[in-house]
Order: C-alpha cells, then sequence, then structure tokens
C-alpha cells in the first residue's frame, strides 16, 4: 500500500487479472442456492424447501440494504490507493467494518421485528412460516459478518486483490455445502441444519476476509481513532453510500415494478417473466467482473489525477465486457430454448418465454453500458450523477411502461425495461467528460 498504485500502465492482462477471479466467484453463487434445495429437498416434504426459500429471500433482502457498502468502500479505497496513501487505506477499512458491523447488530436486535414485518408481507401456511423464523433466527447472527464482507470484498477489489475475494468464496461455499451435507444428511437437522450451515461458512469468510487483510492491520492508521472518526472524511463516506443506496433502490423499483406489472397478462406471462429475468441476472454476473475491473482501475487512476489513465481504463474494460457480452448473446441465442426447458418443465410457460425470448438475446450488449458506466463513476465516486441518472432512467421507464403496454402488452413492457437500460448508459455518457474534468482537477 505504500506506493500509488494509480501510477502503474492499464494493460489488458491487468484488466483480466481483476475480472475473472470475479467471473469464478460469481459462477459459484448460484450453485450454493441449489445444493441449499437439493440437500433440504431430500425431506420427503414441501414445507422444508419452501421455508428455506423464503427465509433465504428474506435474509437476502435485508443484507441487500447494504451493497453500498461494498461500492462505496471501493470507490474511495482505490482513489486513495491512487494517490499513495497508505494511511487512509488502513483506514477506510476500519471505516468499513464498523459500517458493517454495526448495520449487522441492528439487524440482530431488531429481528422480532423483521420477522414479522416480514410474514405480514408475504404470508405463507403455519408450517412454512415456523420453518423459515427457525431459520432466519439462525441467519440473523451472521449478519454482522455477512454485512461487514461488504466492505472487505470492496476494499479488496480496490487494490486489485480479486484472487482473494475468489478464495473467500470458494471457501465460504466449501463450507457451507460441506455441512448442509453432514447438518441434514447426516445429523438430521434439516431447515435448522441448512441455517447452522451458511451461519459458520459466514463467520468463516470474515474469518478469511480479515487475514486477507493483514497488511491494514499492520499500518497503525486502522485505529488512529483521530483519522477513522475525522468528520470530512465520515461525511463522504455518508454521502456515497446514500447516493448509491438511494441509486440502487430505484433499481429494484424497477425490476420489481415490471413483475408485478407483467402480472396482469395473466400467470403463465408472468412466469414467463421471471423464468426470463434470470437470464438478465446471469448476464449480470458475468459483466461484473469488468465493471469491478472498472471501479478499480478508474478509481486508482482518479485518485492520482491522471485523466489519460482514467479513459484508458474505461475503454479497455469496456472492450473486454462488449466482447464477453457478444459471446453471451450468442449464447442464448443458441441455447436459450434449452435454457428455458431446464429452468421449467411447465410447457405452457416454456413456449411463452420462447416468445419474449429475443428480448434477452438483445439484452447483454444492450447492458454493457449501463454496467461498465456505473463501475466507471464508482471508481470515480460520482454517486451524486449514478443518483440522478438512475432517477432519470426510472421516470423515462415508468412513462415508456405507460405508453407501450395498452399497445404492446407484454412485449411493451419488456420494451420499456430495454428503453430504461438506453436511458441509464446514455445519461451517465453524457456525464462522462464532467467525470474527466474532475479528474483533471484533482
Amino acid at each position: 500500500m505504500s506506493d500509488a498504485i494509480g501510477d502503474r500502465e492499464i494493460t489488458h492482462r491487468r484488466v483480466l487479472k481483476i475480472a475473472i477471479p470475479i467471473l469464478l466467484a460469481n459462477v459459484t453463487i448460484p450453485i450454493l442456492g441449489a445444493v441449499d434445495t437439493a440437500v433440504v429437498g431430500q425431506i420427503p416434504d414441501a414445507a422444508p424447501i419452501a421455508a428455506v426459500g423464503v427465509g433465504a429471500v428474506i435474509i437476502s433482502a435485508i443484507y441487500w440494504v447494504f451493497g453500498f457498502l461494498r461500492m462505496g468502500t471501493t470507490g474511495l479505497t482505490s482513489q486513495a490507493a491512487g494517490r499513495g496513501e497508505a494511511g487512509e487505506v488502513a483506514a477506510l477499512l476500519t471505516r468499513a467494518l464498523m459500517i458493517g458491523v454495526a448495520g449487522g447488530l441492528f439487524f440482530v436486535l431488531i429481528q422480532p421485528l423483521l420477522i414479522w414485518g416480514a410474514f405480514r408481507l408475504s404470508p405463507a401456511s403455519a408450517e412454512v412460516e415456523g420453518l423459515a423464523e427457525t431459520y432466519m433466527r439462525i441467519r440473523i447472527f451472521s449478519a454482522p459478518a455477512a454485512i461487514a464482507m461488504y466492505g472487505i470484498t470492496g476494499w479488496l477489489i480496490a487494490q486489485e486483490r480479486t484472487r482473494e475475494v475468489l478464495w473467500i468464496q470458494l471457501l465460504m461455499n466449501g463450507v457451507n455445502v460441506g455441512l448442509d451435507l453432514v447438518f441434514v444428511l447426516s445429523f438430521g437437522w434439516g431447515v435448522a441444519g441448512v441455517a447452522w450451515a451458511t451461519f459458520i461458512a459466514e463467520w468463516s469468510g470474515l474469518v478469511l476476509g480479515l487475514w486477507m487483510c493483514r497488511a491494514a492491520f499492520a499500518h497503525s492508521a486502522w485505529r488512529d481513532w483521530a483519522r477513522v472518526f475525522d468528520r470530512i472524511k465520515l461525511k463522504r463516506m455518508a454521502v456515497v453510500n446514500s447516493d448509491i443506496l438511494i441509486r440502487s433502490l430505484l433499481l429494484q423499483g424497477i425490476f420489481v415494478s415490471f413483475l408485478l406489472l407483467g402480472g396482469r397478462f395473466g400467470d403463465v406471462t408472468l412466469a414467463a417473466n421471471q423464468v426470463l429475468l434470470q437470464f438478465l441476472h446471469i448476464t449480470g454476473y458475468a459483466l461484473d467482473g469488468f465493471a469491478f475491473a472498472a471501479e478499480a482501475l478508474v478509481g486508482q487512476a482518479f485518485g492520482a489525477a491522471a485523466v489519460a489513465r482514467v479513459r484508458r481504463a474505461a475503454v479497455l474494460t469496456t472492450y473486454w465486457a462488449l466482447a464477453l457480452g457478444v459471446l453471451m448473446a450468442l449464447a442464448f441465442w443458441l441455447m436459450g430454448p434449452m435454457i428455458i426447458d431446464i429452468m421449467t418443465k411447465a410447457p405452457d410457460v416454456q413456449q411463452e418465454a420462447r416468445h419474449y425470448l429475443p428480448w434477452l438475446i438483445a439484452a447483454p450488449v444492450m447492458i454493457v453500458g449501463l454496467t461498465q458506466f456505473d463501475g466507471i463513476f464508482i471508481g470515480a465516486t460520482r454517486t451524486a450523477d449514478m443518483r440522478n441518472m438512475m432517477a432519470v432512467a426510472f421516470v423515462i421507464y415508468v412513462l415508456a411502461a405507460w405508453a407501450l403496454m395498452p399497445r404492446m402488452e407484454n412485449h411493451g413492457l419488456w420494451l420499456a425495461l430495454h428503453i430504461s437500460f438506453i436511458a441509464r448508459a446514455g445519461s451517465l455518457a453524457l456525464r462522462y467528460p464532467a467525470l474527466e474534468r474532475a479528474a483533471k482537477a484533482g
């Protein structure tokens, strides 16, 4: 952390060295959910499967609120690293860990209210609710570890240490899968066994993550409380994180409303839309690797006030993201029907999903711009632009859906979603020159 890594040459090899471990780490995420479901599915009863699904969705939604911590920490840390400020890099880790642990403890304290509210919003049978509550009461006690890991992940990505992120993810998933098999199949603990497996995996991940960050703890600045609690730095971190949170809430609003509006066209169309959205999730996980590379490299160059490197980082990472997007579009075109058939066995849903598949074939290329601009603007901590342009895209999406759905029905809904993609990427592209001017100003 002693040198200004923002001064290093940005090459294709450097971009791939950052991106590939993230791609591999993200591949493991859906596998873990499938193993959880498969293990509990060995119990000859539908209730445990439903309970794990409901409980996991609720816990994930709670953790999702703190997703801003990963992005904000990456942007601020990459800039500090680009300026060669080792002390500030160490202090940022402490701030991120404090926010993560405090947020997790807050959720532990209000867990009765969370559980009550979740089942009022999404009621289930008494048996499913009882089992899901058991699952959540165990999982919630790993919230401090899980949320703190957002900060650690962002801190490591900022310094291009994505290989460590991959190792942490592999450890967590390996522990989780292994303990799933032991606790559920050998010990017969059922839903509680799945929850305990994840609880131990998340705390194990935090321990390994802290060990990966040991260089920061060798620097006295990590516990220089005057620096850690510097009012200006804390205010800057709060502004960045709040901007990202608002942006993320608006984005979530688009996808939630997309699903709800799709329900107007019947259960089959709603189910088909849900299946096809998985194509978008797969695309997002894949493109994250190059978006994260943009966050780190743009942030470092921005911190070093190196405008040419900011531009080169933006161009090279987008080049590789576009190449991957084209490959994914080709894969969806060739294998889309087969993927649909794997995801659902209902013939009417399969047929309906195929009807709207062209929208998803186009999606990987369509969203390259917005994912890359997100990474670029996060690295530069131009989060106010991200928030404002997301608000613009949200309004355009609402207007497009209102105008198109009466004429084109579900095709109109998909078109409105794609228009929101274009609006996000296009509006951020218009703000990019200001980002370069800010980098030049230092």
